[in-house]
């Protein structure tokens, strides 16, 4: 059976669209005008509020290192708020230990709190 060269693409792009799903960290902030250390600020606080959003308790906070860990039921959560050499801000969230469905969806509140914490 001979596969069309649209069906290959169509899989490719479908492939692609779904591997985009599993990363959770939004985009660099990049504000002009604004020092790297206000930056900084507006992002862990969006970070931090996106948490109590959410119902993520937080437990512990290590500015310097960029880190806020905390819980939610089984799932334990790490937010990271790390200046890069560019300039920008970058924001991730990791949660792990509770079910995968259970901690996607997580993800996805958190991601979702944090961006409109940023008015985006």
């Amino acid at each position: 059976m001979k596969v069309s060269r649209a069906a290959t693409t169509a899989v490719a792009a479908a492939a692609v669209l779904l591997l985009q799903g599993c990363y959770t960290a939004p985009a660099p902030v990049s504000v002009p005008g604004r020092s790297i250390s206000e930056r900084f600020e507006q992002s862990w606080q969006a970070a931090r509020g996106a948490a109590s959003d959410v119902g993520v308790r937080v437990t512990s906070e290590d500015r310097p290192s960029g880190t806020l860990s905390g819980d939610q039921g089984s799932s334990n959560v790490i937010i990271t708020v790390i200046s890069q050499a560019d300039a920008t801000i970058q924001v991730g969230f990791s949660v792990t230990g509770g079910g995968a469905s259970q901690d996607a969806n997580l993800k996805d509140h958190l991601t979702r709190a944090y961006q409109r914490r940023m008015g985006r």
